[in-house]
């Protein structure tokens, strides 16, 4: 029986894209016969102590030789050295969702320290496997990782109903993110404070415990620009809650600094909804022209003025939700992306 170890920081039941991604690529290899261990590193990566660091070395070293080995990006943009001492004994592999660096809120001195790392720990690896194309370019560009040694493969995306809308007089804006500062709430909320005289309410469904400043930025903010009646946080939720949500919503919002893929935009294309978000990172790729309006990461006045637009255009709302329903039947599913994840891995010489 083939066998592959991951090796992931925190808590793997997170409720984020890139958690849901590892979850459910360990699900399809073990439905493909593979034997899957996962191995939990800390939770502080990637700014861990040097305890973690001697944790996840022992990790390593304990693995049998010419072990299969994938390790969450989190973690091994954080730890060349340690990727480095096991790299001709085991065969490591690189999940990378975004890189470190692009994470939205660094100063210039930890960014800078966040891609060398990261450049270093992506030269011991034998394959990396990132989730968008425009990560693999973007590790072309700026982290010396060759196309012959880098694979992107997508999230799958759940088969789900059409949405039926709000059926009311507000239209129901969804936005699905984690309360961070790279998905762009802040950006999203000024945007909306120029519309009030429009009749929207918007739902933010995520956690609030990834980052608890930004959290508490963002009630504020909420109460500063008079929308506290406007705006509901609705914390984490679960599957079932999440899809009466996008049941219900009439358009999704996504103001996010980058994204590596952006999981909920596939999610709402599934749904068949209108798309507001940016051509920050693999956005584009995700969402195409005839299914959203996408502006410049961090333009409040942008932002606004395509909000603006699908508030007054039904006939443009119905547009984009044409070309959501259409790019919903190219989305790849689960056992089809976990299927190509296995045959990435095969391509591994043992």
């Amino acid at each position: 029986m083939k066998s592959v170890r991951f090796l992931i920081p925190g808590d793997p039941d997170t409720r984020t894209g890139g958690y849901l991604y590892d979850r459910r690529i360990m699900a399809g290899l073990a439905a493909l016969d593979w034997r899957v261990e996962l191995r939990r590193l800390d939770a502080g990566f990637p700014r861990p102590t040097p305890a973690a660091l001697r944790e996840a070395d022992e990790v390593l070293a304990a693995l049998p030789d010419r072990a299969l080995t994938v390790i969450d990006g989190l973690a091994l943009g954080a730890m060349p050295t340690v990727a480095a001492a096991q790299r001709d004994r085991l065969r490591l592999v690189a999940l990378l969702h975004h890189p470190l660096a692009l994470e939205t809120g660094l100063d210039e001195t930890l960014r800078r320290q966040l891609h060398a790392s990261e450049r270093e720990a992506l030269r011991h690896v034998r394959r990396v496997i990132v989730t968008s194309p425009s990560t693999a370019r973007a590790l072309l560009s700026e982290y010396e990782v060759t196309p012959e040694r880098c694979v992107a493969i997508p999230p799958g995306t759940d088969p789900a109903p059409l949405a039926e809308g709000s059926g009311g007089g507000n239209l129901d804006l969804l936005c699905v993110a984690s309360l961070t500062p790279r998905k762009g709430h802040a950006v999203l909320f000024r945007a909306l404070a120029r519309l009030q005289h429009h009749p929207w309410r918007l739902f933010c469904a995520g956690s609030e415990r990834l980052h608890p400043p930004t959290a508490a930025l963002l009630l504020d903010l909420t109460e500063d620009l008079g929308l506290t009646g406007r705006i509901a946080f609705l914390g984490e939720l679960d599957e079932a809650a999440l899809a009466i949500r996008y049941r219900r919503a009439d358009v999704f919002v996504l103001p996010s600094h980058h994204e590596g893929y952006g999981m909920a935009l596939a999610e709402a294309l599934a749904r068949g909804l209108p798309i507001v978000s940016t051509t920050a990172g693999a956005i584009p790729d995700t969402v195409s022209a005839d299914a959203g309006l996408l502006v410049p990461p961090g333009d409040e006045t942008a932002l606004a003025e395509a909000l603006a637009r699908v508030m007054a255009e039904p006939a443009l709302r119905e547009r984009l939700a044409t070309g959501a329903r259409a790019a919903r039947q190219s989305l790849p599913d689960w056992p089809e992306i976990c299927a190509r994840f296995a045959a990435a891995l095969d391509e591994i010489p043992a």
